[in-house]
């Protein structure tokens, strides 16, 4: 089925170039399909990037979505411009009356600054707080599941000492998972992360399940509540191929001492182009999050 979005977003005509089928509002207008609604909380820098990821993954499922952007209110972009967040996004204003049957929270690159000195971090906890009370399920993503943990939980922020940044083997920690269905033994996904995600930590301040862990570490991979309505995932199932190489470069110019990306390069050589070995497991991830956590559970009527 497909996902319905703004007309001229950039997405519409790169996902059509890849055969992915997009209807734009003016279209959705006619059709008699109660869509899934689904709100997007776009905190990446590069945001029509990672609009293009999530669209593109999202997709995937025989479901129609709705989906809509979200911004931090009156929050400066360095790499989008003020046109294109203000064509396509918005604020939380916007929408404080409406529910939602989904909302995905994205990571930033706010690994190493102290929750309190983010600069919008008391309109994250505005967000959070609100969706608590408008949204059937809200997925949260690298730094937006630690913010989250650390918001709902009281779970303190704790930093690695060095960056899981690669793509790594994980291990499915419950075989009757919905989140996890269909899933192998054994998967990879891409981390880009200061942030440390201990299980016998998280064990400590929540009883979330576990669903999944990051192979040959303490670290979780899939957590969720056991109403399904809250869900963090500690990597970046959505990434594309050359994500990983254009933050491992951008580094690189900045003077960084950002090590190669592990198990991505070949041969660890970034001149060379690395393959995609997690696109599948992510599909299955978002596919099982909208089937078991958000169809299954939200009310046919949002009021």
């Amino acid at each position: 089925m497909p996902i319905k979005v703004p007309d001229h977003l950039p997405a519409v005509k790169l996902l059509r170039d890849e055969n992915i089928f997009v209807m734009t509002s003016s279209r959705a207008t006619i059709k008699e399909i109660r869509p899934l609604k689904l709100l997007i909380l776009n905190l990446m820098p590069k945001k029509i990037d990672t609009e293009n990821q999530l669209l593109r993954i999202l997709s995937n499922s025989p479901l129609q979505l709705d989906i809509k952007f979200l911004r931090v209110d009156g929050h400066k972009s360095k790499n989008t411009s003020n046109e294109h967040l203000k064509n396509f996004y918005c604020e939380l204003n916007d929408v404080y009356n409406d529910n939602y049957d989904g909302l995905i929270v994205t990571g930033a690159p706010l690994g190493l600054i102290e929750f309190r000195n983010v600069s919008y971090w008391s309109q994250i906890k505005k967000i959070i707080f609100w969706a608590q009370e408008h949204v059937t399920s809200t997925l949260f993503i690298c730094w937006a599941a630690q913010a989250a943990l650390n918001i709902l939980y009281d779970v303190p922020k704790k930093i690695r000492n060095n960056k899981l940044f690669g793509v790594f083997n994980h291990t499915v920690l419950n075989s009757y998972s919905l989140l996890t269905r269909g899933f192998d033994n054994n998967f990879f996904v891409p981390h880009s992360r200061y942030a440390d995600f201990s299980i016998q930590s998280i064990t400590n301040y929540t009883d979330l399940e576990f669903h999944a862990k990051v192979e040959l570490s303490s670290d979780a991979y899939i957590m969720s509540t056991m109403d399904k309505r809250l869900v963090f995932v500690t990597g970046h199932p959505e990434y594309d191929l050359l994500t990983l190489a254009h933050e491992y470069h951008r580094d690189v110019g900045l003077s960084l001492t950002t090590k190669v990306p592990c198990n991505y390069f070949p041969k660890d050589n970034p001149e060379l182009l690395p393959t995609v070995n997690w696109r599948s497991h992510g599909n299955l991830l978002f596919l099982n999050w909208l089937n078991y956590y958000v169809y299954q559970i939200t009310p046919f009527h949002l009021s």
